[in-house]
C-alpha cells in the first residue's frame, strides 16, 4: 500500500510505542503524521525530535479515544491510522471498568470513526495476551484464545469488533500481538511498570534483583524500534485484514534475563527468588513465545535487535537520564 504524501493519524502516538511509531513513519515521504494523545502515559518529550519535522504534529483538541466528536475530527482529512491507545495489562486488573471504557468502548469509537472518515487502512495494537499461557511453541496466530485476565479480553474484545468492521463495511484493518515490548519510553518506576525496569531499578538502587518462583517461566521480549517497524510494514503491506504475532520467537526465561542485565551492569548483585501470591500465581503466564512466520511472509516484517542490543539500548536512555 502505497503512502507517500498520505495523512496519518497515529493514537497514543505520544506514548513508549507510539513514539517510536511516528518517527519510524517520518522516516517515509508522508505529507502529515499527526499525534492524538491524552498524555495519560504519554509525554511531549518523547516527541521533541519527531517534532522539529514540520509534517509533524500534536491534534490540539485533546486525544482521548472516548471522546467521539474530538476524535471524529482529528481524523478528518486523514488517509490512514494507527492505534496504539489502550489501559495496560495491570492496570486494567485493578480498574475493569475503566478498561471496558478504554479498551472496548474506545476500541469502537476508533472503528467507527474510522468507517465515518473513509479511512483507507487501520493498524491497530493487539496483545499476545490474547493466547494466555502457550499450549504450543512457538504460538502461530492460530493458537486459541486461553486468556483468563481483563487485559486480554479487552483485547480479544477488539480483535472481534475488529473482525466485524472489516466483514460489514469493508474497512481494513491490521491487528498486531506484541509479545514482550521493551525499550526507551516505557515507564521506569511506575507502579504498573515491566518485569525489565524493575530489575534496572533494583540494580541501580544495589538491591538484589527479586524473581518471583523459580525464573523458569519464559518470555519473546521484543525492542520497541523493532514494533515500530512492524507497524509500518502492516500500513504499507498489501493485506487487507489479518492478525499478526510481533516478536522474535526467541524463548527467554526470566532467570535468562536477569542473569544477562547482572552481566550488562556488571554488577555482582545475588538474585532474590520469591514465591508467588495465591493471586499472581493463578493469573500467571508461564510460557509465552510467538511464531514470526506469518508476520515475515505475508508483512515483510523481521526484527533486527537481539536482547543483549536491545537491553544496552534501553540502559544507555537510562543513563542519559531521559528514564
Amino acid at each position: 500500500m502505497e503512502i507517500k504524501n498520505s495523512k496519518i493519524l497515529v493514537i497514543g502516538g505520544a506514548g513508549f510505542i507510539g513514539s517510536f511509531v511516528v518517527e519510524e513513519l517520518l522516516k517515509h515521504p508522508v505529507a502529515e503524521v499527526v499525534v492524538y494523545d491524552n498524555f495519560t502515559r504519554g509525554k511531549k518529550e518523547y516527541l521533541n525530535n519527531a517534532l522539529k519535522d514540520p509534517r509533524c504534529s500534536i491534534f490540539s483538541h485533546g486525544g482521548d479515544i472516548r471522546d467521539i466528536d474530538i476524535l471524529d475530527a482529528a481524523m478528518k482529512g486523514k488517509d490512514y491510522v494507527i492505534c496504539l491507545a489502550a489501559m495496560w495489562l495491570l492496570h486494567c486488573k485493578d480498574y475493569p471498568r475503566t478498561a471496558f471504557e478504554v479498551n472496548i468502548a474506545g476500541t469502537f469509537n476508533v472503528l467507527e470513526a474510522c468507517v465515518k472518515n473513509n479511512i483507507k487502512k487501520l493498524v491497530w495494537s493487539s496483545s499476545a495476551s490474547v493466547y494466555g499461557d502457550a499450549v504450543e511453541i512457538p504460538m502461530t496466530e492460530a493458537h486459541p484464545y486461553n486468556n483468563k485476565n481483563f487485559y486480554g479480553a479487552t483485547k480479544i474484545a477488539g480483535e472481534a469488533m475488529c473482525t466485524a468492521y472489516n466483514d460489514r463495511y469493508g474497512l481494513q484493518v491490521i491487528g498486531l500481538r506484541y509479545m514482550n515490548v521493551y525499550g526507551p519510553h516505557q515507564d521506569q518506576t511506575a507502579a504498573y511498570t515491566g518485569v525489565i525496569p524493575i530489575m534496572l531499578n533494583k540494580i541501580d538502587a544495589n538491591e538484589q534483583p527479586v524473581i518471583n518462583g523459580d525464573g523458569s517461566q519464559a518470555y519473546d521480549f521484543i525492542y520497541v524500534e523493532d514494533v515500530a517497524r512492524a507497524n509500518v510494514c502492516a500500513l504499507t503491506s498489501d493485506v487487507a485484514f489479518g492478525f499478526y504475532n510481533v516478536g522474535t520467537e526467541v524463548q527467554t526465561s526470566i532467570k535468562e534475563l536477569c542473569d544477562t542485565i547482572l552481566r550488562l551492569k556488571n554488577s555482582h548483585l545475588v538474585v532474590q527468588y520469591k514465591p508467588y501470591s495465591a493471586d499472581d500465581a493463578r493469573a500467571l503466564v508461564q510460557n509465552r513465545i510467538g511464531s514470526r512466520v506469518k508476520a515475515e511472509n505475508e508483512l515483510g516484517f523481521k526484527y533486527q535487535f537481539e536482547l543483549e542490543e536491545g537491553l544496552l539500548k534501553l540502559i544507555d536512555w537510562r543513563k542519559s537520564g531521559n528514564a
